[in-house]
């Protein structure tokens, strides 16, 4: 009998514990995705300023779609200068690369003729390959880049591929396509 009186001290010990660290994990959790929340604003602003830098200023162009926390979604951005007249736009795009999500800033000319930059957000390429992506080497080819070379050199373009991630390279340049497509289509 003291056999089973002692398994079940060791059950009730277990499940004690369980339920401290699950009301501990809860209790940090909402704090946790607020700061979180707050660093990805922070990071996207600091990527916006690079990619446009012309701009002072960025307008949010909202939907009529809302989020979890019942916030209009951002479509893209609008970048004005210190009087107001818009130098260009900013907008996220998600693109499938070699091992994954590609989520990135572009960054494009107010006459959508020109990629001016791009920031990548999140990305989960392989390190050494298609995580090259993020390097300056490679981001600085799209700086003032007009749209119509915004391609591989393989394809005609004036991208060097990064060598041995071409899949990652062209998910750059499509989701760069894409931005422009998608902002041309809204302002145009």
């Amino acid at each position: 009998m003291s056999d089973g009186k002692e398994v079940m001290k060791v059950i009730v010990t277990i499940v004690v514990i369980s339920a401290v660290a699950a009301a501990l994990l809860a209790l940090t959790y909402t704090p946790t995705q607020e700061q979180l929340k707050l660093l990805h604003a922070e990071q996207q602003k600091e990527a916006m300023k690079e990619i446009l830098p012309q701009a002072s200023d960025f307008e949010e162009v909202a939907g009529s779609e809302v989020d979890d926390d019942g916030n209009p979604v951002v479509l893209y951005y609008r970048g004005v200068d210190s009087s107001g007249n818009v130098v260009g736009y900013v907008v996220e795009r998600n693109q499938v690369g070699a091992q994954g999500m590609i989520q990135l800033l572009a960054g494009i000319s107010s006459d959508f003729s020109t990629i001016t930059g791009f920031q990548v957000m999140k990305h989960s390429e392989t390190p050494g390959l298609g995580a090259l992506i993020t390097t300056p080497e490679f981001q600085g080819q799209f700086v003032d880049l007009p749209v119509a070379d915004t391609s591989l050199t393989k394809n005609g373009g004036q991208v060097d591929a990064i060598s041995g991630a071409t899949i990652s390279s062209q998910a750059v340049v499509d989701a760069l396509h894409s931005a422009v497509d998608y902002v041309s289509a809204q302002e145009g």
